[in-house]
């Protein structure tokens, strides 16, 4: 994963507000900065824990989001196949998660930004 990315702080907004995702007792990912799509939280890629991702052959396709590829999550000696998926080349509508992942199956979403992004699907903004 690459390194901690460097985020403006604008007026007026709430900082500590995390969005964390946990598993088998390990804390995946942590950010102030998560994108909301379709009830899911997107973690930039530079906010998950280092080892947690192993990339797996699934792929699946959205007709608006595009070509998603899978991690299987590892955490405390297990394996999770296929809990978390990413976009690496999102369609335009889509292109604000491209470098972000989101967690499924298991894995536990919690908290709250009050400056969480919201992206929809075309035509239900």
């Amino acid at each position: 994963m690459a390194g901690p990315r460097e985020w403006p702080v604008r007026p007026g907004v709430v900082l500590g507000m995390t969005v964390r995702a946990t598993w088998n007792g390990a804390t995946l990912a942590e950010s102030d900065h998560t994108i909301l799509v379709e009830g899911n939280q997107y973690f930039p890629a530079s906010d998950v824990a280092e080892g947690v991702l192993k990339p797996s052959d699934t792929h699946t396709h959205c007709p608006w989001k595009g070509d998603a590829s899978y991690y299987s999550v590892v955490a405390g000696g297990d394996t999770n196949p296929d809990a978390a998926w990413y976009y690496p080349e999102p369609f335009e509508a889509a292109a604000p998660i491209k470098d972000y992942v989101a967690f499924w199956k298991g894995v536990e979403v919690s908290g709250t930004n009050p400056d969480t992004v919201e992206i929809r699907p075309p035509g239900r903004g």
